[in-house]
């Protein structure tokens, strides 16, 4: 078994492909687009590339890739969180500790040659694709969220990472009969009536200008929570640009004062994963006819992210958005995933527990020192 560094075209396609090798046989995985996984890859296709400096590297066992991993540095993370932390991220590898340890030992080595202390994962090229699945292997996956075997989790803390965050996932579910609780209807009602707050959905007719508007607001809201750092104006261009073709306006809210200022937002997305159940990651020939067929028809959602400017925090607007966005998605088919919220969140676990969700899946990202 060797390690070795991603450094051609063919490399890079040995390790998109393996997690579609490697979940074959699962029936709870949804293979994500081919084009979308290359795109993840492409300084082009993905501004997020053009912060950071990255290796990629594959666990070969003869002539068969059994594993891969990426090692990176996010200079804006950097910037942000003040401390020398390297990302690792893409973990794919067969039940062998040997290709594991090769391969996690591979990208502490390129960490600590970049002076990095800590090493953190697993995380994304993509936003909000963090951690490990460690309660909740079922349902399948939604939209951007990760999948992985539980021994994934076996691999890494034998290694001697060790869990840093927990990431929680809710879920209402209009067919095991949720209703949005009374006292909700009552107190967004009043918060309505008290502070005037307008909820709004964007508008595809400037929906870059809107996600911007949602960009600005998150990087407000959120700036103060564990793991953040800011979105640029250039990934919310791509954002909306990637968006587009899926979303539902109705899911992508803003919540704005008397004035038209905006103060919050909630955005969510329907859950694509329905549709690309079966297609093996490939539009063509068929899948693009049945994207087209099945998207409008879809009722499950993820709510993939919320929140409030800092001077409008502990009004219940989130709890306004919560409401809206129920109100705008309802049927008696419509299933919402909450995902995520920090363990150590409070207000905001609260919040969704007053709501009448209940938990679905746990995440865990892991750290260690270098």
């Amino acid at each position: 078994m060797k390690i070795e560094p991603v450094s051609s075209k063919c490399d890079l396609q040995a390790f998109i492909n393996l997690p579609y090798q490697l979940y074959r046989r699962d029936p709870t995985w949804v293979p994500p687009l081919r084009s979308e996984q290359r795109a993840q890859f492409s300084p082009q296709r993905n501004p997020m590339l053009r912060h950071c400096e990255y290796q990629l590297f594959l666990a070969r066992e003869g002539d068969e890739v059994v594993g891969r991993i990426s090692a990176f540095i996010d200079h804006l993370a950097l910037e942000h969180w003040g401390q020398p932390i390297g990302l690792f991220g893409s973990f794919e590898c067969v039940n062998d500790p040997r290709v594991s340890e090769g391969l996690l030992a591979s990208a502490r080595a390129w960490l600590r040659a970049k002076d990095m202390r800590r090493m953190r994962g697993p995380w994304s090229f993509a936003s909000q694709e963090w951690g490990l699945v460690v309660e909740g292997y079922q349902p399948e996956p939604v939209i951007m969220a990760p999948y992985n075997p539980p021994y994934y989790n076996d691999l890494l803390t034998d290694f001697g990472l060790t869990a840093v965050k927990d990431l929680l996932v809710y879920v209402i579910d209009a067919r095991e009969n949720y209703v949005i609780p009374e006292r909700i209807l009552q107190l967004t009602q009043k918060v309505q009536q008290r502070y005037r707050v307008r909820v709004r959905p964007v508008n595809m007719k400037r929906l870059e200008e809107d996600v911007l508007t949602i960009t600005r607001l998150a990087n407000a809201s959120i700036c103060d929570n564990w793991g953040f750092y800011p979105v640029t104006e250039e990934e919310a261009r791509a954002m909306a640009r990637d968006m587009k073709q899926i979303v539902n306006p109705a899911a992508i809210l803003i919540a704005e004062e008397e004035n038209g200022s905006p103060i919050g937002f909630a955005m969510s997305l329907p859950d694509i994963n329905q549709v690309l159940k079966g297609l093996n990651g490939r539009l063509l020939p068929f899948g693009f006819f049945k994207m087209l067929l099945l998207l409008p028809r879809l009722h499950q959602y993820r709510m993939w992210a919320l929140g409030v400017i800092p001077q409008w925090q502990g009004r219940a607007i989130d709890t306004l958005l919560y409401r809206a966005t129920y109100d705008a998605l309802y049927t008696d088919k419509l299933r919402l995933e909450i995902n995520y919220v920090l363990e150590d969140n409070d207000r905001m676990n609260n919040a969704i527990s007053k709501l009448g969700a209940r938990p679905l899946r746990r995440y865990r990202i892991y750290e260690a020192g270098i």
